[in-house]
């Protein structure tokens, strides 16, 4: 639904550039070689297509075996947990997708899913990234830039989180390429008086 709702934007959006492009020329829109129509298809192929912050991503593709450790605050001990990522490509190479599985993170609940998808928004000239997986109702959103000296993705974002109940907690993550076998994640938050501390660190192994 969300995906046919965005095409008819487009499409909504192509339609109007080009009736407002003929109406300054004070003509109407020609169904083949009117220069409007073809200057706003060059422009949706532009905006559209995968390039060089795209290929940024590519360190990160393949299966991974994963370890991850977390704790909602800085006193309290952490947590442990693993298991195995999947990071394809999907769409021509615009975005990543991750799919996550891991053992139940606590006694009574199911085996851990989560899916994840980054890209790199042409027009907003930002990486941007939705995480969301079977512990929660909410989707994890956040924006950032690469940091190509330290071979690291910078983001902040926010989530409903079901622990404290907050409906907007603040986050920022940094995902970092080691080397081609091995990558790094990590989040930090902050404490009710505004102390940030990191709140999970993945270490990924690549499995394949």
């Amino acid at each position: 639904m969300r995906g046919m709702m965005r095409l008819m934007v487009v499409v909504s959006a192509l339609a109007l550039s080009i009736g407002v492009a003929s109406a300054e020329q004070g003509k109407a829109t020609q169904l083949a070689g009117d220069p409007a129509k073809e200057a706003a298809m060059a422009a949706m192929i532009q905006y559209g297509t995968p390039g060089e912050q795209h290929k940024a991503l590519e360190p990160f593709v393949g299966t991974w075996n994963y370890t991850l450790s977390w704790q909602m605050s800085p006193e309290a001990p952490s947590e442990t947990m693993a298991g195995v990522t999947t990071t394809s490509w999907m769409f021509g190479g615009r975005f990543l997708k991750q799919e996550v599985a891991g053992p139940a993170a606590a006694e009574g609940q199911p085996p851990f899913e989560g899916i994840g998808f980054v890209g790199y928004d042409n027009i907003r000239k930002e990486y941007t990234s939705i995480w969301f997986d079977n512990m929660a109702t909410g989707i994890m959103t956040a924006a950032g830039q690469y940091d190509a000296a330290a071979k690291t993705f910078v983001e902040e974002g926010s989530m409903s989180c079901p622990i404290t109940g907050e409906s907007h907690r603040w986050f920022r993550s940094a995902w970092k390429i080691v080397d081609e076998n091995h990558n790094t994640y990590e989040t930090y938050a902050r404490t009710p008086d505004g102390r940030e501390f990191k709140s999970m660190e993945i270490q990924y192994t690549r499995a394949q």
